[in-house]
């Protein structure tokens, strides 16, 4: 199955490019805020329109003759989005009018040799389209008038994007659902962006020394063992009271979302500062929303090491949080690629867990041999009759256990009943559901 066809949204900062894609997304999807050169990094989101699916992508606005290191990363971001698109959105703003800058990425585009559609926004009505003239002189023969704010004419926005790469034969309308999505979630400055770019040996997130760079979740593909993963980066988790800026509020909203649309979460937490309470929370977040778990301790090569200081670290984190025990620990280091190789084969593993079916005879198996190994106590005077059990789920695995007094099980036991379906069953890396049924 083909890769679904890129249209990228290009052009200078503030002309409305996150307006345009959230109007088209029907849905705050990128950050919007009047301060310019809030979108670093591509955003990919898929598109239907009339029955044709296609990835859309939002992505920094381009300024021509800056040189600070956010500037110049957008500017690669840019270079990257070009290379991958079938088809670009040059977006230009009505109201300001032509500008220096809007040639100078006109020209860039013209040199990409990407088919492009003109999009000339904030013509809010009819009376304001004379002022769509003035960028005719820039020389795309496909062009659109538009309002991103007021949705004005979108529609015959799509319709010329989804002519134009029907006549390319680059839109494929069936979309590969067998993919594995893995969001890389974490603290801010955790190294998530930099783990990333190992994976993929190419410079995708834009990683600098400045905490909080990644603001939006970036989604990126990679084959594994003819295994398609999409890997997510995404801006780093604070405790809700420490989010006040409503840019870093909606990055944070937009990391959750990336999340809760994920298989599997990875969370990477610096190993200088240790397994602190804010990863615990995302470690629980993630298993809340009943995901695949990896937790990467990442800059290990700046730990000095003893003997057995690694076995140390993993069971000072067990005995903290003890819900860790049963999924994964990697300890990496993004900076000299120690054990990076690891990260893709374990979360293979991941899935397979997080997937797996077993039948009702496999699962009566254990519970028979867990019971009679150790009978449920009684409580409030009531003998507790285990009967059967069967799996109803996957994605994460649910069993569901057929009892007497279901609301009267100890949680202890409860615990019991879990570690002994894990043991047996492998169920190493993902949450396990299991519920208690009146029978």
């Amino acid at each position: 199955m083909s890769k679904l066809p890129i249209v990228s949204i290009i052009g200078r900062p503030n002309v409305g490019k996150s307006t345009l894609f959230n109007r088209v997304l029907h849905k705050r999807h990128s950050i919007v805020d009047k301060i310019e050169g809030i979108t670093r990094d591509r955003i990919y989101e898929k598109v239907e329109w009339n029955s044709k699916i296609f990835n859309l992508v939002d992505t920094g606005g381009y300024i021509p003759n800056k040189s600070n290191v956010i500037d110049t990363a957008i500017r690669e971001q840019i270079n990257l989005a070009l290379q991958e698109s079938s088809l670009v959105l040059f977006l230009v703003d009505g109201k300001d009018g032509l500008l220096p800058s809007d040639k100078i990425l006109a020209e860039i585009i013209r040199q990409s040799g990407k088919k492009t559609i003109l999009v000339i926004n904030k013509i809010d009505s009819n009376e304001m389209e004379p002022l769509s003239s003035d960028f005719l002189s820039l020389g795309f023969s496909t062009y659109a008038s538009i309002s991103g704010l007021a949705g004005r004419k979108i529609g015959d926005l799509l319709d010329l994007i989804v002519t134009d790469l029907n006549k390319n034969k680059e839109l494929n309308n069936k979309v590969n659902e067998n993919e594995i999505r893995v969001a890389i979630v974490g603290c801010p400055n955790a190294g998530k962006s930099s783990i990333l770019n190992r994976l993929l040996g190419e410079k995708k997130s834009i990683v600098t020394n400045i905490p909080g760079t990644t603001r939006d979740a970036i989604d990126s593909e990679i084959k594994f063992f003819e295994k398609k993963f999409i890997l997510i980066d995404t801006a780093g988790l604070r405790r809700k009271s420490k989010v006040k800026e409503n840019i870093e509020f909606y990055s944070t909203v937009r990391t959750r979302r990336a999340l809760e649309n994920s298989n599997i979460g990875i969370v990477v937490i610096d190993a200088e500062l240790g397994f602190i309470k804010q990863d615990n929370q995302i470690v629980e977040e993630v298993i809340r929303l009943g995901k695949g778990l990896i937790i990467i301790v990442n800059k290990w090569d700046l730990i000095e090491k003893e003997t057995n200081t690694m076995k140390t670290f993993k069971n000072n984190m067990i005995y903290k949080f003890p819900n860790i025990q049963n999924f994964p620990i990697l300890f990496v280091s993004a900076k000299t690629n120690q054990r990076i190789s690891n990260v893709m084969k374990e979360s293979l593993d991941v899935y397979k867990s997080w997937k797996i079916e077993f039948s009702t005879s496999k699962i009566n198996k254990v519970l028979k041999d867990a019971v009679e190994k150790y009978n449920p106590p009684s409580a409030r005077g009531k003998h507790i009759k285990i009967k059967y059990a069967t799996q109803t789920g996957t994605k994460p695995p649910r069993i569901g256990i057929f009892c007497n007094f279901p609301h009267l099980v100890p949680m202890s036991y409860k615990n019991y009943l879990e570690n002994q379906f894990r043991l047996s069953l492998n169920f190493f890396g993902t949450p396990l559901i299991i519920k208690y049924l009146k029978s």
